[in-house]
């Protein structure tokens, strides 16, 4: 499949790096971000790419040439005037019926067959690949449905209460049948707000999400993070072609203050030092990933589309921390009938209901997780007890006396004191 990189951009907010050459050639540990991108895709065997050129594009060319050097087959496409983010590509020739687009001022490491077969498989006229970020409060959001559809699309300046965090992270299939079906209204084109945006309706947009490393340079403290994380390893290791770690994080209790069921948004509220914690984990390459079960469903109090808003009050409360989860898995199940208003299709004896391990098996599976390297928190007996049954280790947030089968479990006072203990058993977070 051919990669087209849009590497025009002159990169204001990261001036004091360096202003003498394009954004996507600052040096990062010692190689432009642009050669970063090229090494990636050449991994993935994407050898045939176009480079989009515009503000002082010399200093590209003459650095990655035809590209022999790199294993690649390198073209370019100079802008001689600004074209936004996407009106060059209603003037590349020969595009074939597919392409990756990428911004050319990301680092990335991402394991591309799986977004290619995603692409192919919805039969998308293009798929944006998506993630969860430390900073959603000021990016554009991306809503989607059950089949991944996207639904919505919230600009960085548009009002939002609550909200999921997911955000495009910069990297795109599109076809070309999807820009016959957008006509370029002029010359400048920009891809998010000109085309892709109103397109939603047609039920041809995706959003792949994926918890691989994807971080755009914009500013400067953007700049150093992505720096330390390359130096420690964290953007290679997060390639889903390779074995994950993850803290799989209860919610009631762990996350959230326990007080009875919450049933509204309004009656979520982090416990002390949850988002820290989370950060933490997030900085030192671990997936976070909710494992809960949500008993309200089954019994009635609580709907499927209440429970969503309650998911992304904490997502909003954790990103205005920096902190993230890269996904959350719920069972509305609960074995016990007899509640007023109960929903006997989910009054069942399932798989998910913790602690058996179905849900932590699941995340597994999607998210190539290794279970040995792995940890399953919560503030009961039931999460440790699911720990042990998938093969995680378990952590008990109690101080409460465990049965013989679980003296070997370790125990602490709350989320914030594992994080600090797992940072020291790993290497300070970045």
């Amino acid at each position: 499949m051919k990669t087209i990189i849009m590497a025009g951009g002159k990169g204001s907010r990261i001036t004091s790096i360096a202003n003498d050459i394009p954004k996507p050639m600052i040096p990062i540990c010692g190689r432009p971000i642009l050669e970063h991108q090229i090494n990636c895709l050449k991994k993935n065997g994407l050898t045939d790419i176009t480079i989009v050129v515009g503000y002082l594009g010399k200093h590209i060319k003459d650095y990655f040439g035809d590209g022999g050097n790199f294993g690649c087959n390198i073209s370019y496409f100079s802008e001689t005037k600004p074209l936004g983010t996407a009106g060059a590509l209603y003037k590349i020739n020969n595009l074939p019926s597919d392409f990756i687009l990428l911004n050319g001022d990301i680092i990335f490491d991402i394991d591309f067959s799986r977004m290619i077969s995603f692409h192919h498989e919805k039969k998308a006229w293009a798929t944006i690949a998506v993630h969860p970020n430390d900073h959603p409060f000021d990016s554009a959001l991306i809503a989607s449905n059950d089949n991944n559809q996207v639904t919505g699309w919230l600009n960085k300046e548009d009002e939002r209460l609550y909200y999921k965090n997911i955000v495009n992270a910069g990297i795109h299939i599109l076809s070309t049948e999807f820009l016959e079906n957008c006509p370029q209204a002029n010359n400048k084109v920009d891809l998010d707000r000109d085309i892709l945006k109103p397109t939603i309706q047609t039920g041809k947009i995706f959003a792949y999400q994926t918890p691989e490393y994807i971080k755009d340079m914009g500013t400067p403290e953007r700049y150093a993070q992505v720096s330390a994380d390359i130096e420690n390893g964290i953007v290679a290791s997060r390639n889903l072609s390779l074995a994950q770690k993850a803290v799989f994080l209860d919610r009631d209790g762990t996350i959230n203050t326990l007080s009875g069921f919450v049933t509204r948004p309004e009656d979520f509220e982090l416990t002390s030092g949850a988002a820290e914690a989370i950060k933490t984990i997030n900085g030192l390459g671990f997936l976070a990933i909710v494992i809960t079960n949500q008993p309200v469903i089954a019994r009635g109090d609580v709907d499927f589309a209440t429970l969503d808003l309650i998911h992304k009050k904490m997502e909003t409360e954790l990103g205005k921390h920096g902190a993230f989860v890269d996904d959350i898995f719920f069972c509305p199940h609960h074995p016990d009938k007899g509640y007023p208003g109960e929903r006997p299709e989910y009054k069942i004896d399932c798989d998910c209901r913790k602690p058996k391990p179905g849900m932590i098996l699941q995340a597994a599976q999607k998210y190539n997780v290794d279970l040995s390297m792995s940890y399953m928190v919560g503030d009961g007996m039931r999460d440790a007890r699911a720990g042990m049954n998938a093969g995680c280790v378990p952590i008990l947030l109690s101080d409460e006396e465990l049965p013989e089968d679980m003296k070997d479990v370790e125990t602490f006072a709350n989320l914030s004191r594992f994080a600090k203990w797992l940072a020291q058993q790993h290497g300070e977070a970045s």
